[in-house]
């Protein structure tokens, strides 16, 4: 049975509006939202303080974490168990190719790899349109993320819609 979707890809690859079509068209599927402390936007994480992500990771609960644009981002074990155990279907955001190995430890089962790619245009059209602020920031992280070598899926978002993305996902998802 599959435990959850990981959408892998840089920044501006689509992430965000593949998992908005994703959990538009199934209510199974959920966005796990990461833990978050610093600045930048809220929507889409749960924003906390440096202590809290500090007792977590003295506790061994971080799956995950990484620091960017000012700020930083975990994957945490209870917030993802607690999605699994809820009978949902976490879509998880990894920009980050160990991110993948590290969650399958995590939560043992069946996850789903997306890789999301887009041409550099594209993605700093997209970048700019967010008007974030940091576009040169996220154009070099845009650069250095890798592409995987192996994935389940792999989807040009610059090509296909965020519906048929959606689509494509749900097909590899037993049902």
């Amino acid at each position: 049975m599959t435990v959850g979707v990981i959408l892998y890809g840089p920044p501006a690859a689509g992430k965000d509006t593949v998992t908005t079509a994703l959990t538009d068209e199934d209510g199974r599927f959920r966005l796990f939202e990461r833990l978050k402390s610093g600045q930048g936007r809220t929507a889409g994480y749960r924003m906390t303080s440096e202590e809290h992500l500090e007792s977590l990771a003295r506790a061994g609960e971080i799956v995950w974490e990484n620091s960017r644009y000012g700020a930083r981002y975990v994957i945490d074990r209870p917030g993802l168990q607690e999605l699994v155990a809820s009978g949902r279907i976490p879509v998880v955001h990894a920009g980050q190719p160990e991110v993948i190995p590290a969650v399958r430890a995590a939560v043992p089962g069946t996850w789903i790899v997306v890789q999301l790619s887009t041409s550099r245009e594209v993605a700093r059209q997209r970048i700019l349109e967010r008007a974030t602020g940091d576009t040169a920031a996220r154009l070099a992280a845009w650069d250095a993320t890798p592409r995987l070598l192996s994935s389940n899926l792999d989807i040009d978002t610059g090509r296909t819609s965020p519906e048929q993305a959606a689509r494509l996902i749900r097909s590899l998802i037993g049902r």
